[in-house]
């Protein structure tokens, strides 16, 4: 079949853009039916080896995988155009949103909406380590490695470092894993592409450099647009594995917001299209709200969500656009692939972790159970586990029993 023309395949970025629901599985399942399936303009085969490739990288991989078909159909203007409005539709609806929350949650209905979908949202990121863990933790010693890193999460060790300590032992021991390997191509070898990894820094670099220089590097959209990118750096694992680590210090220590409003954060994205790393942006909203310093409230949760999409997106184009050309020898590295297999670990202890700290205030409080919140929780873990209702049902019907029970003030 012909290569698409180029304003052919934008209105189908678009389109995803705006249809991509269901988290990273639902949207990849979007892009190998509307791109492989329907108009077969990337071969069976190449799409799966793309969808591993970036697999292994830190980020969204729906994003990236948008990002390296459009990189593969028309270069790199394609890749920018492909994974832009992948994003697009999602970053302004859920500005939107985050808006609509710091305005108007104080109303009764709203309230009690967001109190609702809270067991929900802990359901899904229980679900999430169970789903994660059995494709991580595929041997005895990298279970007691996600279990250890539990143990360090919950005693205060920062992520940064038990990753880092985790790749390294996983490099160096490599034959102590199961490896998954990318599966080579019958393409030469290519080097990387070095240029575009100056220019994808450099591009990354002056609007965050100008943002510190305007406001400091003490205010919080700078310090936004710096955390996120290492954060951006850390995601492997996915979108759980970010928000988990952005979670031990944005609802933990620096306090930027509170732990129900993270959940918050995270079911709204899990309600909106685009991928669900989207909830950092959310965060960014609110902590920039809460904090705006010398600016006005608004002005500062929109430089800071923007900040934040900056930051943790962009470092996906560069991945694409750098590594892409020499992914088969990426993927088939062993010391590689011991050290993401290790990783893989790590990321499954930290999204426990993150579950962990939802539940017990949700659940506990004083010792004693909460009976509605643990019966909604229960009762979405069971529906979300068994596949026949999706995250949007099971939300949305958590949200309108929370208003019910708010509006006819029964306790909750």
């Amino acid at each position: 079949m012909r290569p698409p023309r180029f304003g052919e395949a934008l209105r189908l970025w678009l389109k995803i853009g705006c249809i991509g629901f269901g988290g990273p599985s639902g949207q990849i399942a979007i892009l190998h039916r509307e791109v492989v399936e329907k108009r077969g303009w990337v071969a069976e085969e190449e799409f799966v080896r793309a969808l591993r490739f970036c697999m292994l990288l830190p980020g969204p991989e729906a994003q990236q995988l948008a990002t390296w078909l459009g990189w593969r159909l028309h270069g790199i203007r394609g890749g920018i155009m492909a994974g832009t409005l992948f994003l697009l539709p999602a970053v302004l609806l859920l500005w939107g949103l985050s808006l609509l929350y710091v305005t108007g949650r104080d109303l009764p209905a709203i309230a009690g909406f967001f109190s609702g979908i809270k067991p929900a949202v802990t359901a899904l990121v229980l679900t999430a380590v169970l789903r994660i863990g059995k494709r991580t933790l595929s041997s005895r010693s990298l279970a007691v490695g996600a279990f250890i890193s539990l143990g360090l999460f919950l005693g205060g060790i920062s992520y940064p470092l038990v990753l880092g300590a985790g790749a390294l032992l996983g490099a160096v021991f490599p034959g102590r894993w199961d490896l998954q390997t990318v599966k080579p191509s019958a393409a030469p070898p290519s080097s990387p592409g070095w240029a575009s990894l100056v220019s994808v820094s450099v591009i990354w670099g002056v609007p965050v450099a100008s943002l510190t220089a305007w406001l400091g590097f003490d205010a919080l959209p700078s310090r936004v647009a710096w955390f996120f990118a290492k954060v951006a750096v850390l995601s492997f694992g996915g979108a759980y594995a970010a928000l988990s680590y952005v979670s031990l210090h944005a609802s933990g220590d620096w306090g930027w917001i509170t732990r129900g409003e993270m959940m918050d954060g995270l079911g709204l994205a899990e309600s909106t299209p685009g991928p669900l790393l989207i909830a950092l942006q959310f965060v960014a909203f609110l902590a920039c709200w809460h904090a705006p310093g010398v600016l006005n409230p608004l002005l500062s949760a929109t430089l800071g969500s923007l900040a934040a999409v900056w930051s943790l997106f962009l470092p996906s184009f560069l991945w694409i656009f750098t590594l892409a050309p020499v992914m088969d020898t990426i993927g088939g590295n062993r010391r590689i692939g011991g050290a993401l297999a290790a990783i893989g670990a790590v990321v499954t202890a930290v999204i426990a972790c993150l579950g962990i700290r939802f539940a017990v205030p949700l659940f506990l409080e004083g010792g004693y159970l909460h009976p509605m919140p643990l019966a909604l929780g229960v009762a979405s873990f069971v529906l979300l586990r068994s596949g026949r209702v999706g995250i949007l049902p099971i939300l949305a019907s958590c949200g309108l029993l929370g208003m019910l029970c708010r509006i006819l003030q029964f306790p909750f």
